[in-house]
């Protein structure tokens, strides 16, 4: 697996860092106008730096657990558009009724950010049992 250098480590983690904050924040309904789009900058940087990571190896177990972190980068992505949804409804137009646009779309953001956090914690841990393996 491909390391990181210092400057991409500090921009992935502050990538996290603003994630956390953007998260937190929206949730206690702190300038949430604000908060989603940090979370959707530290989103971004935290992905564009752990595409950085790049594995070499012949692996398949860790070729597929790298896929699978693409599905969490989606969850990321969805998440950070529906915090923004969330605060603006530029999606309510899409649903007939204000009541439909609550039950499918507004503050669906939680189950999308937990789905992805999940999935990260997942393949990390294993990404890196299967690294200690191979060497």
């Amino acid at each position: 697996m491909r390391q990181l250098n210092k400057l991409q480590v500090i921009l992935l983690l502050a990538g996290a860092v603003l994630m956390t904050i953007g998260a937190c924040s929206y949730a206690v309904m702190w300038l949430q106008k604000v908060m989603c789009w940090v979370f959707l900058a530290g989103a971004l940087l935290f992905i564009a730096m752990q595409v950085q990571q790049k594995y070499e190896g012949t692996n398949f177990v860790i070729r597929r657990l790298r896929r699978i972190l693409f599905v969490s980068h989606a969850f990321f992505v969805v998440a950070a558009l529906s915090m923004i949804d969330s605060q603006y409804h530029f999606l309510r137009p899409l649903f007939s009724s204000q009541s439909d646009y609550i039950i499918y779309a507004y503050n669906k953001w939680v189950a999308f950010m937990l789905a992805g956090a999940l999935i990260q914690l997942y393949t990390t841990h294993r990404i890196s049992s299967e690294l200690k393996k191979e060497s």
